[in-house]
């Protein structure tokens, strides 16, 4: 029997990216595992929190909690929702000893797509291939909340035909930032200007990130801005024959 993994789809997956889940799903049953979505659909309540509503992320996260109790892992394909859930779960939730218990044991079985091929999966070529010069963008939550950096640039290394060029703001934010985007478009505009400068002195055809939510951003910018670049979430890099 094939190890069983719940994948989390996100609501940005869920609504606007569902080729990316269902790459996740084509790669984690690639290198066997048996991939289970659950039916009762949950978010992790982050922009909530962002905008100061803690009673209502408090609210997710109990169903969040509940839906995913009998999981053995959890896959979530953006690191700013596996944060949500691994680390600031116990903030919302430091007045409720009950679910802070639950979240506490949860947490461990939580894990970033590409940290979970490395870690738990134990591997870092899933016989991919595609012809084609990328760049990485590092998401924020993912780089400096959950020290995810090496990872998903050693699996598209392995990725046949596939060339990776460092931009030289790999690790500047995108601007996106949830709520922030809307709350300050001006600037979060501007960073993305200076983001997308950055990721054409690669001469690269592609960015890439494990984040949704800011391909979403910058394939925004690269599209009104009428430049030949696409953006890919490294689940579809990887599920690419």
């Amino acid at each position: 029997m094939p190890a069983r993994v719940s994948l989390f789809v996100t609501c940005v997956v869920d609504q606007l990216f569902p080729r990316v889940g269902l790459a996740v799903v084509e790669v984690l049953e690639g290198v066997g595992f048996q991939v289970e979505v659950p039916g009762r659909g949950t978010w992790c309540g982050q922009p909530a929190v962002n905008s100061g509503d803690c009673e209502e992320s408090r609210q997710v996260a109990r169903h969040f909690l509940e839906v995913f109790q009998d999981a053995d892992y959890i896959v979530v394909p953006s690191g700013s929702c596996t944060s949500m859930i691994a680390h600031h779960f116990e903030d919302i939730f430091d007045q409720e000893p009950g679910s802070l218990k639950q979240v506490r044991e949860l947490a461990p079985k939580v894990y970033e797509f590409s940290r979970f091929l490395l870690e738990v999966a134990g591997v870092d070529d899933v016989g991919a291939y595609l012809q084609e010069v990328v760049t990485y963008h590092d998401s924020c939550h993912a780089l400096r909340e959950l020290q995810i950096k090496d990872g998903p640039r050693r699996l598209p290394r392995n990725v046949r035909g596939l060339e990776l060029r460092e931009m030289d703001a790999a690790d500047e934010c995108c601007g996106f930032g949830g709520t922030f985007s809307v709350k300050f478009a001006e600037v979060s505009g501007g960073m993305a200007r200076t983001k997308i400068d950055s990721i054409l002195r690669t001469g690269a055809s592609t960015v890439v990130s494990i984040d949704s939510s800011c391909l979403m951003q910058l394939q925004g910018a690269l599209s009104r801005a009428g430049l030949p670049v696409r953006t890919m979430h490294l689940a579809e890099v990887l599920a690419s024959r």
